[in-house]
């Protein structure tokens, strides 16, 4: 069949297909409002800017918490409130529990094969009950106490170090920061920390900064890369090289680094019984292909050495911009920890640290939009009617800036928290880790490390922002990640801490 044929039986198609979606929805009523499109491709282009919780937060002043929008052949309905969040995340969860992933999503998952990006079901409670038990949940927290207390003891030396040698020069502290969370992440998954490894299938020795580069920057940025098919689904048979040569390449690149780390890690166990990391662990079930163990292992790596590192990155920002709420955190930390150094074992006692840590995840969501579901039934959100098949995208960046729930939702304000209406509210103040049976894994751990490395920053230094840096609020396309680190003066808040 010549390509015109192709083209005409594919444009065929996608008319019925979307004269038969255009027929459904006139027979439904009480649907939210619709955004005006374009024909075809509906939204698209008043997304292209590719920060689309803004944009989605600007058209809810106008249509309201909940509307729906067209993204080429989908339809997805967006939440902007709280209240129509956690309807969606809690009380309708059974409609639209399971993921609508891009291809770029779906090839670095293997197929969702993983905690987060994994459809609700048996395979996700299995993986789930696994990293909590292993590694994330209370107990394992509690053994791998001293690897947290060593990473944020690392990084204060090397600010000590730069300070030393660079004494009029402001500090980096994404550079010393992100590479103790990527040490963490490779010892808590594979009890690994290499400087170097050798990996056949490229041909050269990768330097660690190289192995950080191919498991978490390279797979971060392909995870937001958008392939116009993803919107056509019908036109997936038209080639798009550009992507599919990029996307192979990273894949390919991952999988040989995490082959010849699994492998390191094997030949060094002493015994088949020990088991000190999640790879150890995740072995010993006997439940699991190999592909879905090297998928397990990377979503480790991956996610504790970048949410955790945002949102740190932002309150050091926020604190060094606003020395008076610098300075009432640090009279907490010296009423509570007097000479002894900020650790996690003091978090519960310091509610203005706690504070900083909240308000800093509403102001600066580390992921602004939750990962996209779909509702497999017709359901119900905020009193109206949602189709089946419908995308739904819940804007977090949106419910934390709304005014009828935020005053003065544009500032860094951590007092806002002290209300007593907080209080029983725990991690759901923003829902930052979600909600519901999806609540994020690392919550417990992501809290702990920023808390504790928020609070021993300002227990050893005195913060102020390098001068025009307060302008250098510019984030990753569809992250909130700082496109630039921040850049500060530090001070030592005692000569007799010094530990040059």
């Amino acid at each position: 069949m010549t390509f015109t044929a192709f083209a005409s039986v594919a444009a065929a198609i996608f008319t019925v297909f979307i004269l038969f979606k255009f027929l459904r929805r006139s027979r439904v009523s009480n649907l939210p409002p619709a955004v005006p499109g374009l024909p075809l491709i509906g939204n698209l282009l008043q997304l292209k800017d590719k920060k689309p919780h803004r944009t989605f937060t600007k058209w809810a002043q106008i249509y309201g918490p909940i509307y729906t929008i067209k993204t080429g052949a989908s339809t997805m309905v967006v939440l902007n409130s709280t209240s129509v969040a956690k309807e969606a995340m809690v009380a309708k969860y059974s409609s639209i529990s399971n993921r609508k992933l891009s291809k770029a999503l779906i090839l670095l998952t293997s197929n969702k094969r993983m905690v987060a990006m994994s459809d609700y079901g048996e395979f996700h409670k299995m993986v789930k009950r696994y990293v909590m038990t292993s590694l994330l949940g209370a107990n394992a927290q509690k053994r791998n106490s001293g690897i947290r207390e060593t990473l944020i003891n690392n990084v204060v030396k090397l600010l000590y170090s730069d300070l030393k040698d660079n004494p009029n020069d402001a500090v980096n502290l994404r550079k010393p920061f992100q590479a103790e969370l990527f040490r963490l992440a490779m010892k808590q998954a594979l009890n690994l920390e290499p400087e170097s490894i050798y990996v056949e299938e490229l041909g050269k020795e990768l330097s660690k900064e190289e192995i950080f580069n191919v498991l978490v920057v390279d797979p971060m940025m392909g995870a937001i890369e958008v392939d116009w098919r993803d919107f056509f689904p019908y036109l997936r048979w038209v080639p798009n090289r550009t992507f599919e040569i990029k996307l192979k390449r990273m894949l390919m690149r991952r999988a040989a680094v995490m082959q010849v780390l699994i492998t390191k890690r094997k030949n060094s166990k002493q015994s088949k019984e020990e088991i000190s990391c999640y790879l150890d662990f995740l072995l010993s079930q006997s439940t699991l292909t190999d592909e879905e163990i090297m998928s397990l292992v990377w979503e480790e790596v991956i996610e504790a050495s970048d949410t955790t590192l945002v949102t740190t990155e932002w309150a050091m920002f926020e604190i060094s911009k606003n020395p008076n709420k610098q300075e009432r955190l640090y009279r907490e930390i010296q009423q509570v920890c007097g000479s002894e150094k900020v650790t996690d074992e003091h978090l519960s006692r310091m509610p203005y640290l706690n504070c900083v840590f909240h308000e800093t995840l509403r102001r600066h969501s580390p992921v602004p939009i939750v990962p996209l579901r779909y509702a497999h039934e017709d359901t119900q959100i905020g009193g109206f009617n949602i189709l089946a098949g419908s995308e739904i995208a819940i804007n977090l960046y949106g419910c934390n800036m709304d005014k009828t729930q935020w005053d003065e939702p544009n500032e860094w304000k951590p007092e806002r928290f002290m209300d007593s209406k907080y209080e029983q509210m725990d991690m759901f103040k923003t829902m930052a880790f979600g909600a519901g049976k999806r609540i994020c894994a690392g919550s417990l751990q992501a809290s702990s490390i920023a808390c504790t490395a928020i609070g021993r920053l300002v227990q050893e230094f005195e913060w102020r922002l390098k001068e025009g840096e307060e302008a250098n609020v510019v984030t990753v396309q569809l992250t909130n990640l700082k496109l630039e680190p921040m850049l500060a003066y530090i001070k030592p808040r005692s000569t007799n801490d010094v530990c040059f």
